[in-house]
């Protein structure tokens, strides 16, 4: 079994953000979750990560319910890469990574094995030459490496990732999402690049308002009908041996139904 999310559905504030989603991922395969903004996506993460709890239905892991698993305990099963990371302080690639230690630091001190798994994310992320330099030093996908060399600290059998590609250039969105490919975990990934999707994850799950209007194989999610309906876009989408490929379209859904 894995990390996994039952029927839940949550409110914040009075509005309805989560509403009977369901996750239940392979182990080792990559997840992507899709959706337009305030979909529920970030939410969703959150609630699998055990940062809040779901009014109704529940989150497991390998069947135990996550809201009575200790907190140290879930992090050093579940780590999650979020949007936000930024820090004023004068610290190096390698002191950020072994944050991801502090889950299994001792109530003495110590950690038995922590500088290897330091090193093992490192290396896994191709960070090694770059360990000693300062945090601020960073171009982007330098940073966002370093977030997810972190969380792999942690010896995590699941990985979460709120949009680990969001203001990256091409080149660094490819490499990210092909580090995240080929990690030994179970990735969710959050994404808004429909294209990097289908390239890289085995399931997409698609929410709309809440609610997950798809879920699949990325060749039978990936619809124009779906896109139009959901994202309130046309396309047209191509299938090869890579997968199925979206190229966007001007113009507003019903305009173009009505032209076809």
């Amino acid at each position: 079994m894995s990390l996994r999310a039952n029927d839940v559905r949550w409110t914040r504030s009075g509005r309805l953000v989560l509403a009977g989603v369901t996750v239940a991922p392979e182990p080792e395969s990559t997840v992507g979750i899709l959706g337009p903004n305030g979909s529920g996506k970030s939410s969703l993460l959150r609630l699998l990560a055990g940062l809040d709890r779901p009014e109704d239905g529940g989150v497991e892991l390998d069947g135990q319910s996550v809201a009575e698993m200790p907190r140290r305990a879930m992090a050093r099963r579940v780590a999650l890469v979020d949007q936000h990371a930024e820090t004023d302080l004068s610290i190096t690639v390698r002191d950020v990574v072994r944050l991801g230690r502090i889950p299994h630091a001792k109530m003495l001190g110590g950690d038995d094995g922590g500088g290897a798994a330091v090193a093992d994310a490192l290396a896994a992320t191709g960070l090694l030459e770059l360990q000693n330099r300062s945090w601020h030093t960073l171009s982007g996908g330098e940073r966002q490496r370093t977030r997810i060399a972190r969380a792999l600290a942690q010896e995590p059998t699941e990985l979460l990732l709120d949009e680990p590609t969001n203001h990256l250039d091409i080149a660094h969105q490819l490499e990210i999402m092909e580090l995240i490919r080929r990690l030994d975990v179970t990735a969710i990934v959050a994404l808004h690049d429909l294209n990097l999707a289908a390239m890289f994850c085995d399931h997409l799950i698609v929410l709309d308002a809440g609610e997950v209007v798809a879920s699949g194989d990325p060749a039978d999610v990936m619809t124009e009908e779906l896109i139009a309906d959901v994202y309130g876009v046309r396309c047209r989408i191509t299938t090869d041996s890579a997968g199925p490929y979206v190229r966007f379209q001007c113009g507003a859904p019903t305009a173009w139904a009505e032209s076809t």
